[in-house]
């Protein structure tokens, strides 16, 4: 199914999540001088118009990103992050967001390299479009990065971090993403793995970090952010999560100094809160 466009979501609260942690992973790999390849499976459009496109129609940004744009005393990892997104609002306003893709290169030095799958034909010519000065570090397939990720692994620089971001619009998506990284894993059990996933009222959704956790990885962490108390129908979003296998050691600090303060600025009710586990040997 190609329905789902990651544009009426951008910026929202589940990519304040996602996109700190990002930012957290590809720092750690930038601290060596060795290069590293940022792999997304699933890459979007690469940026988004916030005003007059279709992240207007649902405004989500504004109770994400909108929500840390103006503070001056956010954590270092969030500081970090909102620093990111500006280099795209150089007049200070908040009129676009990047996406994973556009984010990653905010980190990519010449050695470095991204190589980006999308599907969806208009999202896959936006992503062309927004990375065409850059064939020599960025490359863009029209693929299923499910499929195509195991022909990347393991990359030469033998350091990357892939992250497995599918829209989870159908049930099969669960399944491919548990198939697809233990695959990952055995081609190259080095790599640094994030899995983001929603939270939902859903057995598929509700089952997916224990079915992740049962890989076996040595290493791993899992980060949850839930911004609201799960709708009495059982539909819609009420927070979301990331999966890492091989997270740097120094990630489960840096997400305890800035989690709580996620929760005081994106939760909406008295539910709102996070869950921190890991196991990083």
């Amino acid at each position: 199914m190609l329905s789902y466009r990651h544009a009426f979501h951008a910026g929202n609260h589940a990519d304040v999540l996602k996109h700190t942690l990002l930012l957290e992973l590809l720092d750690y790999y930038g601290r060596k001088d060795k290069p590293w390849w940022f792999i997304d499976t699933h890459a979007g459009a690469g940026c988004y118009a916030l005003e007059g496109g279709q992240a207007s129609t649902t405004a989500e940004f504004v109770g994400g990103i909108g929500r840390l744009w103006e503070r001056s005393d956010l954590a270092a990892p969030l500081a970090s992050y909102v620093g990111a997104v500006r280099q795209f609002n150089p007049h200070g306003g908040l009129l676009f967001y990047p996406g994973s893709p556009a984010l990653a290169m905010t980190c990519a030095r010449a050695q470095d390299r991204l190589r980006l799958f999308e599907l969806h034909p208009a999202d896959f010519d936006a992503l062309q479009e927004t990375f065409s000065g850059e064939a020599e570090r960025v490359q863009v397939r029209k693929a299923d990065g499910f499929d195509a990720l195991r022909g990347l692994l393991p990359p030469p620089s033998r350091r990357a971090v892939v992250l497995i971001d599918p829209p989870y619009e159908v049930k099969q998506d669960y399944r491919r993403v548990v198939d697809t990284l233990r695959d990952a894993m055995k081609r190259f059990p080095g790599g640094t793995y994030a899995v983001w996933y929603p939270l939902l009222n859903r057995p598929e959704a509700r089952q997916l970090p224990a079915r992740l956790a049962e890989l076996g990885a040595d290493s791993w962490l899992d980060v949850r952010l839930v911004v609201k108390k799960p709708a009495r129908d059982g539909f819609g979003m009420f927070g979301s999560g990331m999966f890492v296998i091989n997270p740097p050691w120094v990630l489960p600090e840096r997400l305890e100094a800035c989690l709580p303060q996620l929760v005081r600025l994106l939760g909406e009710d008295e539910d709102a809160g996070f869950d921190l586990e890991h196991r990083i040997e």
